[in-house]
């Protein structure tokens, strides 16, 4: 019988999938490794069961605790499935940016979601960070998983996801291309991969208002780059512990406006229906073509599902009212 125990032994082992269409008349090989076929429909699903394992393992969580987290959505939705099979309670703190269908969804696996503003600084007891860190010290027997410098995160793709994607493309890759938000994906997958050979080039995708692309440039922490943006699951205005910028080549950065319009592409010309990050993620290669080769291959992470996004960068009214259509 080809059967699981349950839901969560059939995290990982996502397909990779050649594009054609969206990336124009770039000459490389390029594929998708498409997480969305996780149980919670990202990649996240990944280091949430790590991050919890992990919190077993060292006492830190025990039978009957509840989980606290900061989250986007899709790092809730990997921790509430692992709560649910595991009997833990969660308690998750979001931004008001975030679309309303990620938060039914981790209150459908019996979450808690509190909602937080998103134009506040990461200090100020208002933040999603900080009321994630208050609820872990007044809530007994509680653990904040802070995804942001949980090293079980970066770990979870170093042990998963990079040799998923070396074995998958028989070592025949030259570029890895992540967005990069709490870093452990680009820094885990990119790290493995390195290590099994030195010459690929890991190139991380940022947004406009993010801190990464300045920072890794110059050494320089510049708040002045910190503004509010509308793409969900990538940049940061803090500098996450996951985020190894030695694993990391070049920052990319792509507006708003063609993160959404890529996503769309994805769905209207390949058939993948993926989230925001996806479309900045493909946006941004296709922004790098000049320094790619007609030999190249390339793997490009893309971390959800387009479900999550159906009231925002798949709803024509909501795409014309921030300008991304006529």
């Amino acid at each position: 019988m080809q059967v699981y125990d349950n839901i969560l032994q059939t995290i990982g082992n996502t397909p990779l999938v050649r594009l054609h269409k969206v990336i124009d008349d770039i000459e490389a090989e390029v594929y998708v490794k498409i997480e969305s076929f996780n149980p919670g429909n990202s990649i996240k699903d990944r280091m949430a069961l790590k991050m919890v394992e992990d919190a077993e393992a060292d006492g830190r969580l025990k039978p009957g605790g509840t989980i606290i987290e900061c989250t986007s959505g899709n790092t809730g939705m990997g921790l509430a499935l692992a709560a649910s099979i595991k009997g833990y309670q969660c308690i998750f703190t979001s931004t008001d940016k975030q679309s309303k269908e990620k938060f039914d969804m981790l209150r459908a696996l019996g979450a808690e979601v509190i909602v937080c503003p998103t134009n506040v600084t990461p200090d100020d007891p208002r933040s999603y960070y900080s009321v994630a860190q208050k609820l872990s010290k007044e809530i007994p027997h509680s653990v904040w998983m802070n995804q942001y410098d949980n090293l079980s995160n970066r770990q979870a793709h170093y042990e998963q996801t990079g040799p998923e994607v070396w074995k998958q493309m028989d070592g025949e890759i030259t570029h890895l291309v992540v967005g990069v938000g709490t870093g452990g994906t680009i820094s885990g997958t990119g790290k493995y991969l390195k290590e099994q050979n030195p010459a690929i080039k890991v190139w991380g995708i940022d947004t406009y208002g993010s801190v990464f692309k300045k920072y890794h440039e110059t050494g320089i922490f510049d708040e002045k780059e910190i503004y509010p943006y509308i793409t969900e699951g990538i940049g940061e205005d803090i500098l996450p512990k996951n985020v190894d910028f030695s694993v990391i080549d070049y920052f990319e950065k792509v507006t708003d406006k063609d993160g959404a319009l890529m996503a769309r592409r994805l769905a209207k010309e390949e058939g993948i229906f993926v989230g925001y990050s996806a479309g900045s993620a493909v946006a941004g290669l296709v922004q790098l073509k000049s320094r790619l080769k007609k030999d190249d291959k390339v793997v490009i992470i893309l971390h959800d599902h387009g479900s999550r996004y159906v009231g925002k960068i798949f709803n024509d009214d909501w795409m014309r009212e921030q300008g991304f259509m006529d």
